[in-house]
Protein backbone atom coordinates (compact mmCIF):
# COMPACT_ATOMS: atom_id res chain seq x y z
CA UNK A 1 0.00 0.00 0.00
CA UNK A 2 1.50 3.42 -0.50
CA UNK A 3 0.87 6.25 1.68
CA UNK A 4 -2.89 7.30 1.80
CA UNK A 5 -3.56 11.36 2.19
CA UNK A 6 -4.70 11.68 5.63
CA UNK A 7 -8.31 12.65 5.50
CA UNK A 8 -9.15 13.64 9.45
CA UNK A 9 -6.43 15.84 10.41
CA UNK A 10 -7.70 15.22 14.45
CA UNK A 11 -6.85 11.47 14.45
CA UNK A 12 -4.15 10.05 16.45
CA UNK A 13 -4.94 6.34 15.84
CA UNK A 14 -2.29 6.30 12.77
CA UNK A 15 -4.68 4.95 10.19
CA UNK A 16 -6.01 6.62 7.35
CA UNK A 17 -9.89 7.01 6.43
CA UNK A 18 -9.20 4.23 3.92
CA UNK A 19 -7.34 1.73 6.14
CA UNK A 20 -10.34 1.96 8.88
CA UNK A 21 -12.85 1.72 6.16
CA UNK A 22 -10.72 -1.56 5.05
CA UNK A 23 -10.95 -2.58 8.83
CA UNK A 24 -14.70 -1.91 9.34
CA UNK A 25 -14.99 -4.46 6.18
CA UNK A 26 -13.38 -7.04 7.51
CA UNK A 27 -15.06 -7.00 11.10
CA UNK A 28 -18.81 -6.96 9.19
CA UNK A 29 -17.20 -10.00 7.14
CA UNK A 30 -16.23 -11.42 10.13
CA UNK A 31 -19.42 -11.00 11.68
CA UNK A 32 -21.57 -12.36 8.23
CA UNK A 33 -18.96 -15.20 8.68
CA UNK A 34 -20.70 -16.36 12.14
CA UNK A 35 -24.10 -16.17 10.83
CA UNK A 36 -23.18 -19.09 8.23
CA UNK A 37 -23.81 -22.30 9.81
CA UNK A 38 -23.45 -24.93 6.48
CA UNK A 39 -20.12 -25.16 5.25
CA UNK A 40 -21.55 -26.09 1.76
CA UNK A 41 -23.84 -23.22 1.69
CA UNK A 42 -20.71 -20.76 3.24
CA UNK A 43 -18.56 -21.90 0.16
CA UNK A 44 -21.05 -20.45 -2.44
CA UNK A 45 -21.69 -17.76 -0.84
CA UNK A 46 -18.39 -16.69 -0.10
CA UNK A 47 -17.79 -17.08 -3.72
CA UNK A 48 -20.74 -15.37 -5.04
CA UNK A 49 -19.33 -12.57 -2.47
CA UNK A 50 -16.24 -12.71 -4.46
CA UNK A 51 -17.65 -12.60 -7.35
CA UNK A 52 -20.44 -9.59 -6.28
CA UNK A 53 -17.35 -7.30 -5.03
CA UNK A 54 -15.39 -7.69 -8.47
CA UNK A 55 -18.27 -6.97 -10.34
CA UNK A 56 -18.66 -3.52 -8.18
CA UNK A 57 -15.48 -2.54 -8.70
CA UNK A 58 -14.95 0.44 -11.68
CA UNK A 59 -14.00 -1.08 -14.92
CA UNK A 60 -10.02 -0.96 -15.52
CA UNK A 61 -10.14 -3.21 -12.07
CA UNK A 62 -12.80 -5.25 -12.55
CA UNK A 63 -11.55 -6.46 -16.07
CA UNK A 64 -8.38 -7.29 -14.22
CA UNK A 65 -9.79 -8.96 -11.02
CA UNK A 66 -12.37 -10.90 -13.47
CA UNK A 67 -9.22 -12.44 -15.12
CA UNK A 68 -7.93 -12.81 -12.36
CA UNK A 69 -10.53 -14.34 -10.20
CA UNK A 70 -10.91 -16.99 -13.76
CA UNK A 71 -7.07 -17.59 -13.64
CA UNK A 72 -6.91 -18.52 -9.89
CA UNK A 73 -9.64 -20.94 -9.43
CA UNK A 74 -8.54 -22.49 -12.88
CA UNK A 75 -4.60 -22.76 -11.29
CA UNK A 76 -5.71 -24.03 -7.55
CA UNK A 77 -9.33 -25.28 -7.27
CA UNK A 78 -8.81 -25.90 -3.94
CA UNK A 79 -8.42 -22.71 -3.02
CA UNK A 80 -11.62 -21.18 -1.81
CA UNK A 81 -13.02 -17.61 -3.08
CA UNK A 82 -13.98 -15.10 -0.11
CA UNK A 83 -13.82 -11.35 1.13
CA UNK A 84 -10.87 -10.29 3.19
CA UNK A 85 -11.05 -6.33 3.99
CA UNK A 86 -13.56 -5.97 0.96
CA UNK A 87 -10.85 -7.64 -1.46
CA UNK A 88 -11.10 -10.40 -3.43
CA UNK A 89 -8.68 -13.44 -1.50
CA UNK A 90 -8.62 -16.86 -2.00
CA UNK A 91 -7.85 -19.41 1.30
CA UNK A 92 -6.63 -23.16 2.08
CA UNK A 93 -8.04 -24.50 4.96
CA UNK A 94 -9.29 -21.50 6.01
CA UNK A 95 -5.71 -19.31 5.66
CA UNK A 96 -5.75 -16.28 3.03
CA UNK A 97 -3.17 -17.19 0.84
CA UNK A 98 -3.49 -14.84 -1.78
CA UNK A 99 -5.57 -11.67 -2.32
CA UNK A 100 -6.51 -9.10 -5.37
CA UNK A 101 -5.82 -5.60 -4.43
CA UNK A 102 -7.80 -3.13 -6.34
CA UNK A 103 -6.29 -0.21 -7.27
CA UNK A 104 -9.42 2.16 -6.49
CA UNK A 105 -9.45 0.51 -2.66
CA UNK A 106 -6.78 2.52 -1.68
CA UNK A 107 -6.65 4.88 -4.74
CA UNK A 108 -3.36 3.77 -6.17
CA UNK A 109 -2.22 3.07 -9.03
CA UNK A 110 -2.16 0.18 -9.99
CA UNK A 111 -4.05 -3.51 -8.98
CA UNK A 112 -2.04 -5.83 -6.93
CA UNK A 113 -1.99 -9.52 -6.71
CA UNK A 114 -0.37 -9.98 -3.07
CA UNK A 115 0.27 -13.63 -1.47
CA UNK A 116 0.31 -14.12 2.75
CA UNK A 117 3.32 -15.88 3.97
CA UNK A 118 1.27 -18.96 3.67
CA UNK A 119 1.88 -18.91 0.01
CA UNK A 120 5.37 -19.99 1.41
CA UNK A 121 6.63 -18.52 -1.97
CA UNK A 122 10.48 -18.33 -0.57
CA UNK A 123 13.06 -18.23 -2.88
CA UNK A 124 16.49 -17.75 -1.08
CA UNK A 125 16.84 -14.52 1.62
CA UNK A 126 14.46 -12.12 -0.74
CA UNK A 127 11.44 -12.46 -2.59
CA UNK A 128 7.93 -10.37 -3.62
CA UNK A 129 4.91 -10.90 -2.26
CA UNK A 130 2.68 -8.69 -4.08
CA UNK A 131 2.95 -7.98 -8.05
CA UNK A 132 1.76 -4.82 -9.71
CA UNK A 133 -0.35 -5.64 -12.36
CA UNK A 134 -1.58 -3.03 -15.27
CA UNK A 135 -2.48 -5.14 -18.38
CA UNK A 136 -2.70 -9.42 -19.08
CA UNK A 137 -0.74 -10.62 -21.62
CA UNK A 138 0.02 -13.93 -22.22
CA UNK A 139 3.82 -14.03 -20.11
CA UNK A 140 1.63 -12.63 -16.74
CA UNK A 141 -1.35 -15.16 -17.18
CA UNK A 142 1.41 -17.80 -17.22
CA UNK A 143 3.48 -16.27 -14.12
CA UNK A 144 0.12 -15.61 -11.85
CA UNK A 145 -1.06 -19.18 -12.70
CA UNK A 146 2.81 -20.68 -11.91
CA UNK A 147 2.47 -18.43 -8.71
CA UNK A 148 -0.61 -19.47 -7.66
CA UNK A 149 -0.21 -23.14 -8.09
CA UNK A 150 3.10 -23.13 -6.41
CA UNK A 151 1.30 -20.83 -3.58
CA UNK A 152 -1.99 -23.53 -3.26
CA UNK A 153 0.75 -26.33 -2.73
CA UNK A 154 3.23 -24.90 -0.79
CA UNK A 155 1.03 -25.35 2.56
CA UNK A 156 0.39 -29.17 1.91
CA UNK A 157 4.39 -29.58 2.09
CA UNK A 158 5.41 -27.30 5.51
CA UNK A 159 6.69 -28.74 7.67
Amino acid sequence: MTEAKRTDAGSSDGFTADERAAMKERAAELREEKKRSKAADKKERDAQDVVNAIAAMPDTDRALAERLHALIVAAAPSLDPKLWYGMPAYALNGKIVCFVQPAEKFKTRYTTLGFNEDAQLDDGTMWPTAYAITAMTAANEKRISDLVSQAAAAPAQAQ
